[in-house]
């Protein structure tokens, strides 16, 4: 089976006070074992700001505002996987990160975006291809 269309995903850059990026490792999903940024699958009649908000508190528990588009990525995954991934960027965040959805997310953390854990989910891998840096 081939994909027909690809999915729209969104990815939340939130950085801490010293700049670092909250990354989480993914399970259960394609990507299994990679790192990513927060986010998910933009939903039907949803805005992007409205879906990094949403992905946001159910995955990492915090609360965002001011979100700003920076940039996307193409992302083939299989023959039968497409992702069109928009990256956004939160501008404050409320509350201490933890795990919301522990069957799809075993870790999370902060990291300097010269220092990423590997291996990466492929839309951020994609992205650092691209030569963004945030």
């Amino acid at each position: 089976m081939t994909c027909k269309r690809p999915h729209i995903g969104i990815g939340v850059f939130i950085m801490d006070e010293q700049g670092k990026l909250l990354l989480q490792r993914r399970r259960g999903s394609h990507g299994e074992g990679t790192w990513s940024l927060p986010g998910g699958k933009l939903e039907a009649g949803e805005t992007w700001e409205d879906c990094a908000k949403r992905e946001t508190k159910e995955e990492v528990c915090l609360d965002i505002n001011d979100v700003t588009f920076v940039a996307a990525t193409n992302d083939v995954f299989s023959r039968d996987l497409h992702y069109v991934t928009l990256f956004v960027k939160a501008g404050k965040h409320k509350g201490k990160p933890r795990i919301g959805e522990p069957h799809k997310c075993t870790d999370i953390g902060w990291f300097g975006w010269d220092e990423l854990p590997q291996p990466l989910f492929l839309p951020l891998e994609n992205l650092r291809k691209q030569g963004f840096h945030p």
